[in-house]
């Protein structure tokens, strides 16, 4: 899939991303809740994505947009199916997390920030999972990995890419 197939979003999307803006119509300060809800059925904000929120709920288009920009979780580029995220916090760095993502990144062939060609990995950084008993941590979608080595996180990985984690 190149680039401009990847940032067309499918009509039916639109239409749903619409239908989950549209009863918060002159509400922005419910901005947060709308791209939380979208952000679950798009690959990423892309501007016709941000253009059905700014319509549905009446606000400025840029409002949109750097709302979005604002926050290092929402993406406003490609990402991949999987989102990890790195740990960044004090006790993380301590224990490792540094030679953990290095791994990661060799690993996948990408740098924080990027996304693998096949769409499938996006790694980012994070303030602060929260497992600081178990660092260093990656969160994956949701899931979190703690105790990594630079072994074990390529483990972590690799169930990912053979499908045995969803």
């Amino acid at each position: 899939m190149d680039r401009t197939e990847y940032n067309q979003v499918k009509a039916s999307t639109l239409v749903e991303v619409a239908r989950i803006a549209a009863p918060y119509r002159d509400k922005p300060e419910m901005l947060m809740e709308v791209v939380l809800s979208v952000e679950e059925i798009v690959p990423m904000f892309s501007s016709q994505v941000t253009a059905v929120i700014a319509r549905e709920m009446n606000i400025p288009q840029t409002q949109v947009y750097s709302f979005i920009s604002f926050y290092k979780m929402l993406y406003t580029g490609k990402r991949g199916k999987y989102i990890v995220h790195m740990c960044q916090s004090a006790p993380c760095h301590i224990r490792g997390a540094k030679e953990v993502l290095e791994s990661a990144e060799e690993f996948l062939g990408i740098k924080v920030g990027e996304t693998t060609e096949d769409h499938m990995f996006t790694l980012a950084y994070s303030p602060c999972i929260g497992n600081c008993d178990i660092s260093p941590a990656i969160l994956i979608n949701g899931r979190v990995y703690g105790n990594l080595t630079p072994e074990s996180v390529r483990d972590v990985l690799k169930g990912y890419i053979r499908g045995e984690v969803q």
